[in-house]
């Protein structure tokens, strides 16, 4: 069974590119099964919500958190669940 981690990504973004360009800081918190599906969630988010192309989006650090120090505490919640059941 694969295990879903908690990841903290923090990084810079280039908003307005094209007017006046401003590298603006952002943290995300969010599940992920590895690294690399965590970095792809990010990029594929901000670029959804601000329009932002990859080369855009600078990363300065990744880290694993564990639930209790989650800042957001629907996430926190989500990863305590040992399993769910669904009704018909």
């Amino acid at each position: 069974m694969v295990s879903v981690k908690l990841f903290r990504i923090s990084g810079r973004m280039l908003v307005s590119h094209d007017r006046m360009p401003e590298w603006r800081k952002f943290t995300v918190e969010l599940r992920a099964v590895s690294v690399k599906d965590a970095l792809e969630r990010v990029y594929s988010e901000l670029g959804s919500r601000h329009k932002l192309r990859r080369k855009h989006i600078r990363v300065e650090r990744i880290e694993e958190l564990p639930p209790d120090e989650a800042v957001s505490r629907d996430l926190a919640e989500l990863s305590r669940l040992q399993g769910f059941v669904l009704y018909d």
